[in-house]
């Protein structure tokens, strides 16, 4: 890194799923707030999803983030995370829960995923019916004014570069774009760097930090794992990239409809990101 990077450091904005550290939005916000972040990313509270809170859980949850000076990131929504051959009218209803949240918290971003696929069946099997839905769900917030961030999610249509790749093309819309995982990438054989990042990187909207060693699928802290973190980080800073950086740990425990890692590894993933960050005069605000 040169003399001038450092006299002229980039800055992202740090945000992470709050509910990787504690069930409690009140545990999530200081937490975050001690790591220095000042946005979160809000998956769910009191062990509910999202798109399952009610009206008055919306409500309170805005109260503790005007209490605390905190912004959302993004809403990460579990759309598109179900079996392609369900109701496409289930994952619309549940896109426009989300997109309520979205507009009540003050953020145009909204996580989804691109369906599972029926055992049996390959992903050439359901392109199609997968680009239907997807450009059904960003027919819906090109209306309402949002942007859908693809996570390329292990096992869904877009779990490697080329897919995800087609699926944004195809649709064709300012309003999807691609939330980048590298741990997930490692997970289905993709070096992400290497792989992936020159194809996708007019389409990157979003970071979400994690990373993953390929022998055996264990997510590990960013920079110790086979995610090429500082290669695609450099990159990132190189290409101007000034948006989000959200931590997604999954240090304790990882599953189909999230992860927990808890305050303390949560913080431990932290460090790991400020850690690369600085290697590379990147700032977090």
């Amino acid at each position: 890194m040169s003399r001038n990077d450092r006299q002229n450091p980039v800055t992202w904005t740090l945000s992470g799923f709050g509910d990787e550290i504690s069930p409690d939005p009140e545990v999530q916000i200081a937490v975050l707030q001690a790591l220095g972040a000042r946005h979160i990313e809000m998956r769910g509270a009191w062990g509910t999803n999202v798109v399952d809170l009610s009206d008055e859980q919306v409500e309170t949850f805005a109260a503790v983030l005007d209490r605390w000076e905190m912004g959302v990131s993004a809403i990460a929504s579990p759309v598109g995370k179900v079996n392609i051959v369900g109701d496409p009218d289930d994952e619309l209803r549940r896109l426009a829960r989300a997109i309520a949240v979205a507009h009540r918290f003050g953020t145009r971003y909204i996580r989804m995923f691109s369906f599972y696929r029926p055992e049996g069946t390959s992903a050439a099997d359901v392109r199609d019916p997968v680009l239907k839905h997807i450009s059904a769900l960003t027919r819906l917030a090109e209306r309402e004014n949002v942007v859908l961030l693809h996570e390329n999610e292990k096992d869904i249509y877009g779990d490697v570069p080329e897919r995800v790749l087609d699926l944004i093309e195809s649709v064709g819309s300012d309003a999807l774009r691609m939330a980048w995982d590298s741990a997930n990438f490692v997970q289905v054989g993709v070096a992400p760097f290497t792989d992936g990042y020159a194809m996708l990187r007019p389409h990157i909207e979003y970071l979400q930090v994690k990373d993953a060693v390929a022998a055996t699928g264990a997510v590990v802290p960013a920079g110790e794992g086979d995610g090429q973190l500082l290669d695609t980080l450099t990159a990132l800073r190189d290409d101007g990239y000034t948006g989000f950086a959200s931590l997604e740990p999954h240090l304790a425990l990882g599953h189909a409809t999230g992860g927990f890692s808890g305050p303390a590894l949560f913080g431990r993933a932290a460090r790991a990101l400020a850690g690369l960050l600085d290697r590379i005069g990147v700032e977090t605000a």
